[in-house]
């Protein structure tokens, strides 16, 4: 008998929730939005900070008594914004050609065959249909752990991989609701959203932190000369911001991360037609218990739960990669809802 079951055999009779059409698409549509947001924040945020250190040296360079208008805007410190936010935007458009092997190597995964793992295969090869896709490659983590991840920059280059506690806690349809959000990261380019998130992240803090250290180093020859008023000003507004910034950039990492997983969830019910699947496995993994934990701090956002901490219910609002799975339940349990 083959192991080819279809998303429509795995659904529980007639007791499976119906789901509107526009559903999940008004999902998509709306985490997609918030997504653009954040990171069109996150890109004023770079070039506000690349602004304030722009103006503080073009009113730190002016002469000892030239006033400063605080309301003029500052040639210097559009170039800086400029200069800064185009270096992450260029940097993050060079990690997309980087490959999928360094978050293999991070995570432990090993890539497995069809002859090994056909079932693991055949789920993902269905997914793969549903969503349009090439096949990804499949990989394996040896681990009790419950968790399931995606990683590559293109669709054709992707990797799916899940942990041995999860390929045997899962009953089918849970394994294909679970590998359809990991198709769903593949389909909406989320690792290419948190690879570019990560880098101008990345950037502000550095940047920040240099600020910090040059203003410190180099305070005792601006202490000796005199200013007026505005350029002391505008000094602080930076050290502020500088101090500030990076905090409020990985909040918004974080903020980015937890609607991607909104998305693939609701990406998950598109291509399973059920999402009393993903309701399960999430179930599943909420009752789990303390497991052992895998990745690490910089591969957390890949997976399906967050393997290092786990997260209260309203705890995740600022500093969680993850959603809670009280609401991701309660999200999905909507979408199987009449309008």
């Amino acid at each position: 008998m083959s192991d080819t079951v279809t998303a429509a055999d795995t659904r529980q009779g007639p007791e499976a929730p119906r789901i509107n059409g526009t559903d999940f698409l008004t999902a998509q549509a709306a985490n997609r939005r918030n997504t653009w947001v954040l990171i069109i924040l996150l890109i004023l945020l770079g070039f506000v900070l690349g602004y304030l250190i722009g103006w503080t040296v073009e009113t730190w360079s002016a002469g000892a008594y030239e006033p400063v208008d605080l309301l003029a805007l500052s040639g210097m410190g559009i170039l800086g914004g400029v200069i800064l936010s185009g270096i992450g935007l260029v940097s993050s458009a060079v990690t997309l050609f980087a490959g999928d092997r360094v978050i293999m190597a991070l995570t432990g995964a090993q890539e497995v065959s069809a002859e090994t793992e056909p079932v693991l295969h055949n789920v993902v090869e269905e997914m793969a249909i549903a969503a349009g896709l090439p096949k990804p490659r499949v990989a394996l983590i040896e681990s009790e752990a419950l968790n399931a991840f995606a990683t590559g920059m293109r669709a054709d280059k992707a990797t799916i991989g899940v942990t041995r506690g999860l390929l045997t806690a899962l009953n089918r349809e849970q394994l294909q609701a679970v590998v359809a959000h990991e198709m769903g990261h593949v389909l909406n380019l989320d690792t290419r959203y948190m690879a570019a998130v990560g880098i101008m992240v990345g950037l502000i803090a550095l940047v920040s932190d240099m600020a910090l250290r040059s203003l410190r180093f180099g305070g005792r020859s601006r202490s000796s000369g005199k200013k007026g008023g505005g350029a002391v000003i505008v000094l602080v507004i930076l050290v502020l911001f500088a101090i500030l910034a990076p905090i409020a950039a990985q909040m918004v990492r974080f903020a980015v991360s937890r609607q991607r997983e909104f998305l693939a969830d609701a990406t998950s019910v598109q291509l399973t037609r059920n999402p009393q699947g993903l309701i399960g496995a999430l179930k599943v993994l909420d009752g789990a218990g303390k497991a052992p934990e895998i990745g690490n701090r910089a591969t957390q956002h890949i997976f399906i739960v967050n393997p290092v901490r786990d997260f209260a219910s309203g705890s995740h609002a600022l500093f969680a990669t993850h959603p809670s799975i009280e609401e991701r339940i309660e999200r999905l349990a909507n979408l199987g809802r009449e309008s």
